[in-house]
């Protein structure tokens, strides 16, 4: 099958497009609304903001996939319009649980309760694990329950993973734009190599996700002009979970360069999305050995720490990109190649942008004039 990329470059356009253009409406409404977040001893920016942002994204994905749904180029996906109705559906829900905490501040019990209610209404559409190949062991066949259970517990994990990592302007569109590229590139080269299905959703979603993030940053760069808020952060979880559901949990082969074989599917999302998985791991081991609830808000994120070292946002969100871009490309060379030889480069490249973290002109001027005052 040949990859439709005119039609993906037009949906990736409309998403883009559309979130660009109605960003500054939702920017007023939320002003209007009293939806603005103020600075305090846990935030970083220092200016009230309007935080309804996620709005501007959701539309952009809406609209983009209700134009994929007129070109015939997708027929294969809207074949069956449950997945890509109950894709949209999540969402929705999704926007509007985060969105109410936005507002008016949701319980953690009650978040999470709306979380796995956004799951559930991935699974039940049929957007749902069905194939789980542990690297090393075998491909396990998952029943109903097992199924609904796990795909439950990704989109739980990917909401909370996203929502943890913005914490500074930009950075988590980013990274969401980034991985997602990533991620489309990833699985349309399964789809190419036969290893799996042409009507897969996955590499749709992805790529209108990426459009709707690339819309979205322009207004969310620092100094941001509005923030995407738990609404946006919540659906940007659920769509980077439901693509990579659609791609990792329907391949039963191995395919990821003659190199990696040994990876599944499933688990790429764990390399690409590498930073804010890190950083939940690390706030889960940090809060408990506080003693703190997992829910509770501190400052001790991968972001702070940049920032601590004396990096400003914008750096701090580059470098947190970079890092995001170097681990797709780990996962993306062998996949179009069979080559494992770019190991080398990218550890290198990863090498060099530790060093630039720690010893930056920039940083270190920033430390030493802390130390000073």
């Amino acid at each position: 099958m040949t990859t439709p990329w005119a039609a993906y470059a037009l949906v990736f356009a409309v998403a883009a497009a559309t979130t660009w253009a109605i960003t500054p409406i939702v920017r007023r409404v939320s002003v209007r609304l009293g939806a603005i977040v103020r600075p305090d001893e846990r935030r970083v920016h220092e200016v009230p903001t309007p935080t309804l942002g996620g709005a501007a994204i959701l539309l952009g994905f809406l609209v983009a996939m209700g134009v994929a749904a007129l070109l015939s180029d997708f027929d294969d996906v809207f074949v069956n319009a449950t997945e890509p109705i109950g894709v949209m559906v999540a969402a929705l829900l999704m926007y509007m649980v985060g969105a109410y905490d936005d507002v008016r501040d949701m319980s953690a019990p009650a978040k999470t309760a709306g979380m796995i209610l956004g799951g559930s209404i991935l699974s039940f559409a049929g957007v749902s694990l069905l194939i789980l190949r542990v690297p090393l062991f075998d491909v396990f066949l998952l029943s109903p329950d097992w199924s609904a259970l796990l795909t439950v517990v990704w989109v739980v994990g990917m909401a909370n993973a996203i929502n943890l990592i913005d914490g500074l302007d930009g950075l988590a569109a980013g990274i969401v734009a980034i991985g997602s590229g990533a991620f489309f590139l990833y699985s349309v080269e399964l789809i190419d190599e036969g290893a799996l299905e042409a009507g897969s959703i996955g590499p749709l979603i992805a790529i209108v996700t990426v459009g709707a993030c690339v819309g979205f940053l322009p207004h969310n760069f620092h100094p941001a002009r509005i923030f995407m808020g738990d609404g946006g952060a919540l659906l940007l979880g659920l769509l980077v979970a439901a693509s990579t559901i659609s791609v990792g949990g329907r391949s039963s082969q191995a395919f990821t360069g003659q190199t990696y074989f040994f990876f599944a599917p499933i688990f790429i999302p764990l390399f690409i999305l590498a930073v804010p998985i890190v950083d939940v791991v690390f706030t889960i081991v940090r809060r408990a050995s506080q003693r703190s609830q997992l829910t509770a808000p501190d400052k001790g994120h991968l972001h702070h720490r940049l920032m601590r070292l004396g990096h400003g946002q914008r750096r701090s969100v580059v470098i947190l990109w970079t890092w995001t871009a170097l681990m797709s490309a780990f996962v993306l060379y062998p996949t179009y190649t069979g080559e494992g030889d770019v190991i080398a480069v990218l550890a290198i490249a990863g090498l060099i942008l530790v060093v630039y973290t720690i010893f930056h002109p920039g940083a270190r001027r920033s430390r030493r004039d802390a130390e000073i005052v």
